[in-house]
């Protein structure tokens, strides 16, 4: 049985030795990476486990629904600038002919005005372009969080709005809802966090 479960970074330590606990004991290595110390273990009844840091700083975080946007930058755990707006994109019609082809145009009009705004705002926030960019804000960050819609996050990533960061080390969260300024911070707490790759023998009956 296996299972990811999101661990804080300040509280891996008394994690695994509840899992060295709850197992019988187990034998653990550590492998730095450019993301922060890797760690596998393996405990005397068949666990295993691999849990992954993305310990990137400064760390940009975008977020795009079609209910709106959210661009953050953070150093370590603190938002030190960010950016958060709502939009307003037409819900799909039953309607057909003319009245469907008119929805659709507009859905896609106002889809196209989010990515913008989302693009528009992470270029401030985030790389710090602008006269009103923030003060101290500036360059490509060592990583990038992405959520929300996976086709709105590809169009906002597109080389025509955020290509710069495309490539970067990513923590995708297309779990999240619409942005918000509590969304953000959510964001941010789980794209610190270590995700744990929990493998567990299955109960005995």
């Amino acid at each position: 049985m296996t299972r990811v479960v999101e661990v804080a970074p300040e509280r891996l330590e008394r994690w695994l030795a509840g899992f060295a606990e709850r197992h019988g004991g187990c034998d653990a290595t550590r492998e730095p990476t450019p993301g922060g110390v890797v760690v596998r273990a393996v405990a005397p009844d068949g666990s295993t486990l691999v849990a992954t840091p993305f310990a990137y700083t400064p760390l940009g975080i975008v977020l795009v629904r079609r209910g709106g946007y959210a661009a953050g930058l953070a150093v370590a755990d603190r938002l030190v600038a960010a950016k958060v707006g709502s939009r307003h994109v037409q819900g799909r019609t039953a309607a057909g002919g003319w009245s469907q082809q008119r929805y659709a145009r507009r859905r896609a009009r106002q889809t196209d005005e989010v990515v913008a705004a989302a693009v528009r705002h992470a270029r401030r926030v985030v790389l710090g372009e602008g006269p009103d960019a923030p003060e101290g804000v500036g360059g490509i960050p060592a990583g990038l969080v992405v959520g929300g819609d996976r086709g709105l996050v590809r169009a906002v990533l597109a080389p025509a709005g955020l290509g710069a960061l495309a490539d970067l080390p990513r923590r995708e969260l297309y779990d999240l809802p619409d942005p918000t300024r509590a969304v953000l911070q959510t964001a941010l707490r789980r794209a610190r966090a270590y995700r744990v790759e929990l493998s567990e023998p299955e109960p005995r009956p």
